[in-house]
Parts: structure tokens; sequence; C-alpha cells
């Protein structure tokens, strides 16, 4: 008991340490009360997350001070984002890191709530009436967490302007394909100067020529899944299909390897690479990676790749696995912090929950690692050096 009394103090001093990063954002003190009470219930264990077990576990004797606070109060969601990713960099900064974009839905009832449509959601694995977010991840050794995101608006909704209004979306804001956003969130990444090395996503992003060859230009390494239909230019071909170049690959070129833990064990899967794109600047490859399952060889992924020339397969493999750090990011939000648990209908509301869910998430993320490094100490041989002891009155 007293173990768990010391977490809820840690959590609350380190919620508390976040909430001051953005506490100016607000010009009263009603709305900075209500932001870290709001983010203290979305990571508190209550069943339902809503406007009122929210209240009522911050004391409020009803939800309009929640619902002003996410609706009516002026504040700045992407200023409060933008001190939230200055918080993860500086505790969770990793030049080696991965960016990783993917999208999640999030089922809703009716037609009001902006972006809702009859689409597919990954997390039903099937059409549902939904909304759907385009997020960024930041992985790295350390931890993992999300640090951009966008709501989604399908042509159903920007085509019809009055629609958007009465859903707090303004005139100016157009249809965007989720690769667009995709392009916008690693651009303000860049622009921000996020330290990472690397970028990944799945086959729906990965699957852009356009995307590709604008991370190119701009020097990002990337590992990006893409489809078997995609081409590539080689020395035979310049739209060469990607699932012709690995039949009659030597067995030796293929390489088993894990490319990360999963939910049953390490995802082991056969490997192998193809250059493409042989001309080029000297310290840059260009390669297909296809991935085929053990079990069902028939079964193979692809990923087209543009990285330093000492790259190794094995790191390569790496990249790729990473991918599925979003998943988890989805997962623990969704799970621990609220994610999907906001009965928001407006665009600005969207946004502004998603904002301050993702500070929680970043704020357990952060004290995770914390505990990591604390017990790799502990488990570290101690060092020669005396100033590395513990003093006896410590």
């Amino acid at each position: 008991m007293g173990g768990d009394l010391a977490d809820v103090r840690l959590w609350a001093l380190e919620l508390g340490a976040v909430h001051e990063r953005f506490v100016h954002r607000f010009s009263r003190q009603e709305p900075r009360d209500s932001a870290l009470a709001y983010m203290r219930g979305l990571i508190a264990p209550l069943e339902r997350k809503n406007g009122w077990t929210l209240a009522e576990e911050a004391g409020h004797t009803g939800p309009d001070r929640i619902h002003r606070l996410l609706n009516r109060i002026e504040w700045d969601a992407e200023e409060v984002l933008d001190d939230v990713r200055e918080y993860v960099v500086e505790h969770l900064g990793d030049p080696d890191a991965v960016l990783i974009v993917d999208d999640t839905g999030f089922l809703k009832k009716g037609i009001s709530s902006a972006g809702v449509q009859r689409q597919y959601s990954g997390t039903a694995g099937r059409t549902e009436n939904s909304q759907v977010g385009v997020f960024l991840a930041y992985s790295t050794g350390r931890g993992r967490t999300l640090i951009d995101r966008r709501l989604y608006l399908p042509t159903s909704w920007t085509d019809d302007r009055e629609r958007c209004r009465a859903a707090g979306i303004d005139d100016s804001i157009a249809f965007e394909t989720k690769v667009a956003m995709a392009k916008s969130m690693l651009r303000r990444a860049v622009q921000d100067k996020i330290p990472f090395r690397w970028v990944t996503a799945d086959a729906g992003y990965g699957y852009s020529k356009g995307w590709r060859h604008e991370l190119e230009q701009a020097d990002v390494f990337h590992v990006m899944a893409t489809t078997r239909h995609d081409t590539v230019v080689t020395r035979w071909a310049m739209d060469h299909p990607v699932h012709d170049l690995f039949p009659g690959l030597p067995r030796q070129k293929w390489k088993r390897r894990s490319c990360g833990a999963g939910a049953h064990g390490p995802r082991i899967f056969d490997w192998a690479r193809v250059e493409v794109r042989p001309w080029h600047r000297e310290d840059r490859r260009h390669w297909v990676i296809a991935r085929r399952s053990v079990s069902r060889p028939q079964e193979i992924s692809y990923y087209i790749a543009y990285c330093p020339t000492d790259t190794t397969l094995d790191q390569l493999i790496q990249i790729a696995g990473s991918r599925w750090a979003v998943e988890e990011c989805f997962q623990t939000a969704k799970q621990e912090c609220g994610l999907d648990d906001y009965q928001v209908r407006r665009y600005p509301g969207w946004h502004r929950h998603m904002t301050l869910a993702m500070a929680a998430h970043a704020c357990l993320t952060v004290l995770r690692a914390q505990e990591l490094d604390e017990e790799s100490a502990e488990t570290d041989p101690p060092s020669s050096s005396p100033s590395a002891w513990p003093r006896s009155d410590a």
C-alpha cells in the first residue's frame, strides 16, 4: 500500500511538472486548474472517463468546467503541444530516435462529431461509424510516446461547409489525405529540430512515392512499408515491380531474424534485401526489403529504404520492426490515459482532448524511463571510482 501511495505522489509531481510547462498558455486560473484536473482524471483508475466522472474525480459539482475547458475557453492546443514536445525531447530526446506515422480509429455514434462517417477503422478491424486520427510517435530505447495528432476529415465533411462550421471546422481547413497530414507533421518535427534518425510507416503511407521522394530530398533516412504492386528503378527497368525482385534469390541471401518482441514472443521472419536506384550519391543506398513468413512462405511483405551506405540488413530490420511501437502507444494511451474516452463533437475540442491525453501519456512514459534508469543503476556493477559510491549519510 505504501508503494502505491508513493507511486501516486510521484505521478502527481510529474504531472504537475508537465502542466507547469504550458500553464502560461491559459489567461485565467480556472482553465489552468481544469487542465491539470483533466489530466489527473485521465490517468486515474476510472472505469469510464467522461465529463461527469472526470469532474467527480476533480471534486467539481458538475462537468461544466471540464466542458468549458474543451469547448469554450480560448486556448491554443498547438502551443500546448509544442510545450509537451519540448518536455518529451528534454527527457527522452535521442538522435537515433525513430518517428512513426500511423492512424487509429475512434468509434462514435451519430453524425455530428467532426469527421465522423462510416469508414475503415483499424481499431475495429472493419468499416464502422468512426473518427480517424493520424498520429506521429517518437520512439527511443528509453520509451515511446505520441508527439503530434490530426483529425482526418473525409470529403463528406469538407464538401459541406455548413456542416463543418457547425462542428467548429474553419472554412480555411480543406480536405487533406492522411499522407498529406503525415507530411505536415514530419515537416513540423524537422522544423522544430526534434532529434531523430529514422522515419517509418505502414504501407498506407509508405506506398506514396511523392512522400518518399520528399524525405529523400531532405536526406531523411526511412524504412517504409509498401505493397507488392509498388515499383522501383533498377538497372533493368524504370518501373520494376518490387515483388519481382526476390524470386530466384539465392537461399543464403535470406536471413532469419526477429524484428522485435510481439504479444506472443519474438516476431521472427525471413528477410532479404536487393539494392535498387543504381544512380545516386555514393554515401547513400536504396533497398527493397522483403519480409517472408516462416510458416507461410507465400506471405511476403515489402519495404523501401533510403539510408547511409554502411547500414546493415539487421539495422533495417530493427527500424522496420519499430513501427509496432506506435501500436503500443495507442494501446497504452487508450487504456491508461483516456485517449479514446471523450465526449467532444467539435473539431477544436478533439485536438484539445488529444493534446492533454498525449501530455498525460508523455508523463507516464518519462516516469517509466526514470524507473528503468534506476533499476539499471541498481544492477550495474559498482564503479571503481570512490565518487560513485553513495555517501554514508545519504
